[in-house]
């Protein structure tokens, strides 16, 4: 049985379709908007009627790379979710998001500087995937490994500075690193303490203690050693009078016995 004509017409559009966006994603990662729809035909091996059918302005097919782009990532969250418990799979994800937008400086820069953005097309796609980066936090906050005032806005900022982060590193292995201490900070943190909290902890009262040599009373320093003293004049006098006790009994230890 032969293929109807039509259907082999939509085929081959798809696959055109699917060539122009891989090349078009590649272009803008190197160049920017600064690339032409010919410049992209002739890397997708099309010609550029075959571009402006799919893609009559270069803002389209930018957005349609971008959605191609973000709905990968929503994939990538599900294939997480699936395979693994949540806290791994939460962190999993995030550092594959870092990892694919290597190469993409020049799309984003793009994108910031039109004020059009973002397109009702591109707005969903991202609607989509906050929903899906938010099912993965609130699965690892259940779990116990996210700490539970981080938020999805709170997430999504932080890894787009990470993002920032790992480009700006000449060496890759120092960048993955930075990147991984930065998301650790959303771990829960472990106890330190049990019951009494940090003399420096926001919003704790402040401690006060006594001179030891006045009596008198002072607010405890926030961090650091306790000071035992009010101040310079009772820590020189605590000082002379240790020293005037030492002199006393090494005078008692030199005396003859009679």
């Amino acid at each position: 049985m032969t293929a109807v004509p039509q259907d082999t017409g939509r085929a081959d559009a798809r696959r055109n379709r699917t060539k122009v966006l891989a090349a078009a994603s590649r272009a803008f990662d190197a160049h920017g908007l600064e690339v032409s729809l010919g410049e992209i035909a002739r890397q997708a091996g099309v010609g550029a009627g075959t571009v402006y059918r799919h893609f009559p302005s270069k803002e389209i097919l930018l957005e349609a790379v971008l959605v191609q782009q973000v709905d990968a990532l929503v994939d990538a969250a599900g294939r997480w979710a699936a395979r693994t418990q949540p806290v791994a799979a939460f962190f999993g994800f995030l550092l594959e998001v870092v990892d694919s937008s290597h190469g993409r400086t020049h799309a984003c820069d793009a994108l910031a500087a039109q004020t059009s953005w973002p397109r009702p097309v591109l707005a969903a796609s991202v609607r989509r995937f906050r929903r899906a980066l938010g099912e993965l936090l609130g699965a690892a906050q259940r779990a116990g490994g996210v700490r539970a005032d981080v938020s999805t806005d709170d997430v999504a900022a932080l890894t787009v500075g990470c993002a920032t982060m790992w480009a700006a590193h000449h060496d890759p292995h120092r960048g993955t690193r930075m990147v991984r201490l930065a998301l650790e900070s959303l771990r829960t943190p472990p106890r330190v303490t049990q019951g009494r909290g940090f003399r420096d902890a926001p919003g704790a009262p402040l401690a006060v203690s006594q001179c030891e040599e006045c009596g008198t009373g002072f607010e405890a320093r926030p961090t650091g050693r306790p000071a035992r003293y009010c101040g310079a004049t009772c820590r020189q006098r605590a000082r002379r009078r240790r020293l005037g006790t030492i002199r006393d009994a090494g005078s008692r230890d030199a005396r003859p016995e009679t």
